[in-house]
Order: C-alpha cells, then sequence, then structure tokens
C-alpha cells in the first residue's frame, strides 16, 4: 500500500518511484486515510505548481497537459465505489412521486430527457447535458447530508442539489445511459489555481481532443482553453490515475 509522508524539506510516495522536494516544510507523521494523503499532497504542491496549461498548451489528450500513473485498486476510493453501487440499485424511476427528500419523479424526468437527445449528435448530447445538470441547485454537502464530504448518486442531485462532484457524476451518468463509452469520461478532482480550492470537472475524450464539462461553466470547451486548473486524480468506473506534471 502506498503512504504518501513529509519528512522535513521532502514529500515521498513510499513504495513508488517519486520524491518531490520543497524548501520550508515540517515534519508531518503518516497520514492514514488515502484521500487525506491525497489532499495533503495537493496542499503542499499547489502553491509550488503552475499549471501547465499556462506555459505551453497540451500537445495529445493528457489532462491538462499532466502525466497520468494508472494506479492499482480502487479500494482507495470508497466514495466512488459507493456512488457506482447506490446508482445501479436506486437510480431507477420506479417510486413515490411524493416524497419530500428522494422524489422518484426527478428520476422519471431524467430519463425522459435523456431519452429526448438520444437523436442528437455526440457534441449537442454534452451541451444539453452540461446544461441540464448545471441548472441544478448548487448545495454543499453539510447542508445537504450533515457532512463535509459526500458523494450523491443521480438520485439525490435531483432532488437535493449539490457541490460540484456531484455535477460531475450525474452528467457521468447521463453520457453512459446515452452511449459514451467509460473509457472516453473521466471524474476529475483537480485544484482550482486562480480561486486556490478543490474541485470537480468532466473530461470528456472525444478524438483528439479532450472537453471539459465544468459546474462553473454553461459551455462546453476544450481543456486547452483552461489555464488554471491542476488536475489531481481523474476516475471512470474501471480505473483512477493520479497527475503529475511532466517531468515528476
Amino acid at each position: 500500500m502506498a503512504r504518501y509522508i513529509v519528512v522535513k524539506s521532502q514529500v515521498w510516495l513510499l513504495g513508488g518511484e517519486y520524491k518531490f522536494t520543497f524548501p520550508g516544510l515540517v515534519e508531518f507523521m503518516f497520514v492514514k486515510n488515502f484521500l487525506w494523503r491525497i489532499i495533503l499532497v495537493l496542499i503542499l504542491f499547489a502553491p509550488f505548481i503552475l499549471p501547465v496549461s499556462a506555459l505551453s498548451m497540451p500537445a495529445d489528450n493528457r489532462l491538462f497537459g499532466y502525466r497520468e500513473v494508472l494506479q492499482n485498486g480502487m479500494e482507495y476510493l470508497p466514495q466512488w465505489l459507493s456512488v457506482l453501487e447506490r446508482h445501479l440499485l436506486q437510480d431507477v424511476p420506479e417510486g413515490n412521486c411524493h416524497d419530500r427528500f428522494f422524489n422518484r419523479c426527478h428520476l422519471k424526468n431524467w430519463y425522459k430527457f435523456l431519452d429526448s437527445i438520444r437523436g442528437l449528435s455526440r457534441r449537442q448530447q454534452l451541451d444539453k447535458v452540461n446544461h441540464y445538470a448545471n441548472n441544478k441547485n448548487y448545495v454543499l454537502d453539510i447542508s445537504n447530508y450533515g457532512m463535509e464530504d459526500y458523494w450523491a448518486i443521480v438520485k439525490e442531485f435531483l432532488s437535493n442539489g449539490g457541490d460540484c462532484e456531484d455535477y460531475a457524476i450525474t452528467k457521468f451518468f447521463s453520457l453512459r445511459w446515452l452511449g459514451f463509452k467509460n473509457q472516453d469520461l473521466r471524474i476529475v478532482i483537480l485544484q482550482d489555481a486562480n480561486l486556490r480550492i478543490p474541485h470537480a470537472i468532466l473530461a470528456v475524450f472525444c478524438q483528439e481532443s479532450v472537453l471539459i464539462m465544468d459546474n462553473q461553466a454553461q459551455e462546453v470547451v476544450p481543456q486547452g482553453s483552461i489555464a488554471h486548473y491542476i488536475p489531481l486524480y481523474s476516475v471512470n468506473e474501471q480505473e483512477w490515475w493520479l497527475h503529475l506534471p511532466p517531468g515528476m
């Protein structure tokens, strides 16, 4: 099992090949939870790393020009595994349309919406799905579920609204229902270098480009037009990747 540790001025990925050195860092103990290890590295790295797209446009389909490292074991992402399971079991249109919190009519409307755009081109479908999800209310997890971080399935998001990863999750499953391939979709957890906060978007790999679906933008845009996102990790139904700047 890989572990991150910061000792004096170095960040190590134990069990891996990477070591990063920055001045002025203090000693930290092992961080046991994997997602907190990732967040720790994000916090440490972000002030020292410029978005690659700010230096040069990506020459290929790597996310924002960053090198990706395929990881072993989805068990490191329990929230995402829970989303996949709950989506199969609960995102079905049957049920009570008068439920206050999980009104199944929201799902019926979602399926109706998806059926209405099946005949459109792939690019038109992306625009429609992005707009459909972005019209839902932005609500923090602490307000919806009483916890700092909760990944909502479609039923929950359509009923309650949600935050950035919930928009991305609903867009992901919308496109899967429309026939987009799993390998062409990634939910991307990243750092917004302008706002200095974590964020989540959906990346869609289309032929020779990567299109970005973002709850902060009504338009679906090529990744090369975005200069302030630093990808941390990305995931689809079967695989996930860590992202590192070229040369690291």
